[in-house]
């Protein structure tokens, strides 16, 4: 069989994959269930923008056109941008458009077989088994299902789509008793903006949520109906929102997404010096950390609300839930326009929602949206027709237990779109079997480190895994060691340790080899 490899999704982590294997050589063959590429940018509210500034969200070989002067793109504007980038590459013959990965199923190596491998696929390499993968697809404008074969699995379809996330509630206290509509924010999205506009006018809404869907989703409703029909916004973890980018003038990269700061921090898998230089560089950690607080505190009037979090800002990095506020969002509160309260719980009533059990001061409104995320680990294991492999997959990029597979797509660091190329720079080099794995037990173990550490810094209530946000660097010089590359990508001594690392820092890692 020709190495035929398989990528689920034409997001932006499925183009990287697409484009990595093509230039390799391999026979990619990408499965998209829209009609369009783009993924999560395909379905946005009007007023998204994107969250970073357009110098760290660029492809590493690509870059962002000079009409698109903004520092926070539109959304239209990102959706250009990576269309561009697909018909730069040539990637559009590869992408099968309307098709619906139903299931994967590894076939070829019995489960007993799997099990008595000490390494990785049997031998750790990328295509050292005998196996492959069926997949059954379904055309989701004729309906048929079809099956394919491949090779090697990469899957691209993210975790921020697909299957919402949306909180269980006691019988009779569940949306069935509310007069009004409920929706989740990615139905909000999927609609077009005069749909949506027509949706939100002149009604009062509650909106439950405090990530960015959330606050983007208030603002707009804000925005149509003004104070005469305030949004409501239903927090019960209350997060620290920034305003802009520069912390009292300093720049954010400067402060934490460098090697110096990560000097500060316990990094999986690290030798005594660089454990005994966090411990005692710790106290540095937290005063940064107080210090981009106190930013926040005198910029937004957080005390005035009682939206002060509980959490210190070092854990927003390391659970990846920093976000920007839309801007003029807190005079938009000010004015009433936009109403923040804080609940532990809530159930639905005819009228709308009762809040932390308090009956006789029910929250009236035509429409509540459901802002709650999604669930992504749930999106992942539906695809598989193993139970086996439902039950063990997480999301890392190579699971220990699951051969000829990679998933690219899951995590989440400073931007999205450095992690995805970053890991598929590296995919490529270990399809071609540049190098092999270590034992199956060596993985296992540095998967449990990865999984202490991000609990470790993000705590419990921000606990989320995938993200490598807050060692993002360390992380990146495991790939560079992996495929025989130098790590240390900065020239000079001063501009290696407190300059801000980003993709173009790692272009052409095959030509530095």
């Amino acid at each position: 069989m020709e190495k035929r490899v398989a990528i689920i999704g034409a997001g932006i982590s499925g183009l990287l994959a697409c484009k990595y294997t093509l230039a390799n050589g391999f026979h990619p063959i990408v499965f998209e269930a829209q009609h369009q590429i783009g993924g999560v940018w395909t379905q946005t509210i009007e007023s998204t923008k994107l969250q970073n500034v357009k110098q760290v969200f660029e492809f590493s070989d690509f870059a962002w056109p000079p009409s698109v002067e903004e520092m926070f793109p539109h959304n239209t504007q990102v959706l250009e941008y990576i269309q561009s980038y697909a018909q730069h590459f040539k990637l559009l013959p590869y992408i099968k458009f309307n098709s619906l990965v139903m299931s994967i199923d590894y076939v070829g190596e019995s489960e007993e077989e799997m099990e008595s491998w000490e390494l990785w696929g049997g031998n750790g390499m990328a295509f050292g088994s005998k196996g492959k993968w069926n997949l059954e697809v379904q055309d989701t404008i004729q309906g048929f299902t079809k099956e394919y074969v491949a090779k090697f699995m990469i899957i691209c379809n993210g975790k921020f789509s697909g299957l919402p996330n949306i909180p269980e509630l006691p019988p009779g206290h569940g949306p069935d008793v509310f007069s009004g509509k409920v929706l989740h924010s990615m139905d909000y999205s999927a609609f077009d903006n005069a749909t949506a506009a027509s949706l939100i006018k002149g009604k009062s809404i509650a909106i439950i949520g405090s990530g960015k869907s959330a606050v983007d989703l208030a603002f707009e409703c804000a925005e149509a109906n003004g104070i005469e029909y305030p949004c409501t916004m239903i927090q019960r973890t209350i997060h620290w929102m920034l305003p802009d980018v520069q912390p009292w003038g300093f720049n954010f990269g400067y402060l934490c997404f460098n090697r110096f700061y990560e000097l500060m921090v316990h990094k999986p898998g690290e030798g005594f010096l660089p454990s005994v230089l966090a411990t005692l560089l710790s106290p540095l950690r937290w005063g940064i950390s107080k210090f981009i607080e106190s930013y926040l505190r005198w910029k937004l009037p957080l005390k005035k609300y009682n939206m002060v979090p509980k959490h210190s800002f070092v854990q927003v990095i390391s659970s990846c839930q920093s976000f920007l506020l839309p801007e003029n969002f807190y005079d938009k509160v000010e004015e009433g326009s936009i109403v923040l309260k804080k609940s532990q719980s809530f159930r639905f009533c005819k009228e709308g929602l009762i809040l932390d059990g308090d009956d006789d001061h029910p929250l009236k409104a035509d429409i509540v949206i459901f802002a709650t995320g999604y669930r992504g680990d749930q999106k992942l294991k539906n695809l598989f027709a193993s139970p086996n492999f439902q039950n063990c997959i997480v999301g890392q990029m190579i699971h220990p237990r699951i051969p000829q597979l990679a998933v690219v797509g899951y995590s989440e660091s400073l931007t999205n779109l450095y992690t995805f190329e970053m890991r598929c720079q590296w995919l490529s080099f270990f399809l071609d079997q540049t190098f092999q794995l270590p034992s199956i037990k060596e993985m296992e173990k540095d998967v449990q480190m990865w999984e202490n550490h991000m609990k470790r810094y993000a705590g419990n209530n921000n606990y989320r895994r995938g993200c490598i946000a807050g060692v993002h660097i360390w992380y990146n010089d495991q790939l560079c060691k992996d495929i025989g590359c130098n790590p240390r990508r900065k020239k000079g001594f001063f501009s290696e340790l407190f300059e801000p690392y980003g993709l173009a820092d790692y272009k052409g890692l095959a030509l530095n080899s």
